[in-house]
């Protein structure tokens, strides 16, 4: 795989997207990007004048973005040696109804400043200002042949000027985030690249890798993307006597004991060292990496963290048959507990990749 963030990118060229019709004199947004960004592998184009990019590598596999809303709504990659080997990795809802509609699911970055909540040591609980990331413009684009290509979006929040990469390889894509600050003052901020996968049968729907490590439930951070909001994905589904042992309280930290993490029924959980242990001069971290398992479709996904402390995973239990016949999760890295401190003038890094073996 190649390394991230490895391409030499040149002079940004900043193009903001837009949803509007364009005149008679002028090229539409995906024209524009077309011809400054596109290349053998990389194609913009408009979906429901909304203005989308898709990558797609030597061996077939692709991934779609939704560059107005820096979402990934589709990743497809190659998995099976057959010519039509590919199979849908993300679950996303597309965007029904009125014409500020948008795609839930999919990939997507949260950041929430929680800069006023943290100040002078007080506690971090608040949900804080969620940074609506909503206004992305392609800075550049850029390939290796057609086995790695990079699109790179930027927008500004404020004081902080926020790069997101999107990359693409034959067994693995990636999302990364750098964030500058250009305030005089730090900034306290709560992260996190949540990711909803696809899943054949909800009995059939594990992750393997989190055994020993510590977790508690807790809500997710709330997004535009969110399939369930937090309320909805804290509420506990109607027990039954053969159901499942109910999830702890908020707060409540238990330690995985299990190879395997059942996905059948409703939880959502951050998996990560507890506050007070990181006290500690030394103290046991969440793993760097763990898998998700298909059962149905005998499909396996490694999910590797960077720069984040947490892993967020979460699952609908009987939730998702709104949804649909196809169950799902919400699982990412992140940064919930404990915010990430940025400093005056200095970046932070973060970054997801999602990578298999199944060929």
């Amino acid at each position: 795989m190649a390394s991230l963030l490895s391409f030499p990118l040149s002079k940004p060229n900043l193009i903001k997207c837009s949803s509007s019709s364009p005149t008679a004199t002028t090229l539409s947004t995906p024209d524009t990007l077309d011809q400054k960004f596109g290349r053998k592998g990389i194609k913009f184009s408009e979906s429901g004048n909304t203005p989308t990019v898709e990558l797609t590598v030597r061996n077939g596999s692709s991934l779609q973005l939704n560059i107005a809303e820096g979402l990934v709504t589709s990743y497809k990659p190659k998995v099976y040696w057959k010519d039509d080997g590919f199979e849908e990795v993300l679950y996303t809802v597309p965007a029904t109804g009125s014409e500020f509609a948008k795609p839930k699911g999919g990939i997507g970055l949260v950041i929430d400043d929680v800069s006023a909540s943290s100040a002078n040591g007080v506690s971090t609980s608040s949900k804080g200002t969620s940074l609506s990331l909503s206004e992305w413009t392609v800075k550049d684009a850029d390939s290796d042949s057609i086995d790695a290509l990079q699109v790179e979006l930027s927008c500004t929040e404020g004081t902080l000027d926020i790069t997101y990469v999107v990359s693409l390889y034959p067994l693995s894509m990636a999302t990364a985030v750098i964030v500058k600050n250009n305030a005089r003052k730090p900034v306290h901020m709560k992260s996190a690249i949540l990711s909803h996968l696809i899943f054949k049968k909800r009995g059939g729907a594990a992750i393997q890798g989190l055994k020993g490590c510590s977790y508690c439930s807790h809500p997710p951070l709330s997004s535009p993307f969110e399939i369930l909001s937090p309320p909805e994905a804290m509420k506990s589904e109607s027990s039954s006597w053969f159901g499942s042992e109910p999830e702890n309280k908020p707060g409540v930290w238990s330690v995985q004991e299990e190879t395997y993490t059942m996905l059948k029924d409703k939880m959502s959980r951050v998996y990560t060292a507890p506050p007070a242990e990181r006290l500690k001069d030394f103290y046991k971290t969440a793993p760097s990496k763990y898998e998700t398992l298909d059962q149905g479709r005998g499909l396996f996904f490694r999910v590797i963290r960077m720069g984040y402390e947490d892993i967020y995973l979460s699952s609908p239990g009987s939730y998702s048959k709104k949804f649909g016949n196809d169950y799902f999760i919400c699982t990412g890295p992140a940064s919930m507990l404990e915010p990430v401190i940025v400093n005056p003038g200095e970046e932070w890094r973060g970054a997801q990749v999602i990578e298999h073996d199944n060929l």
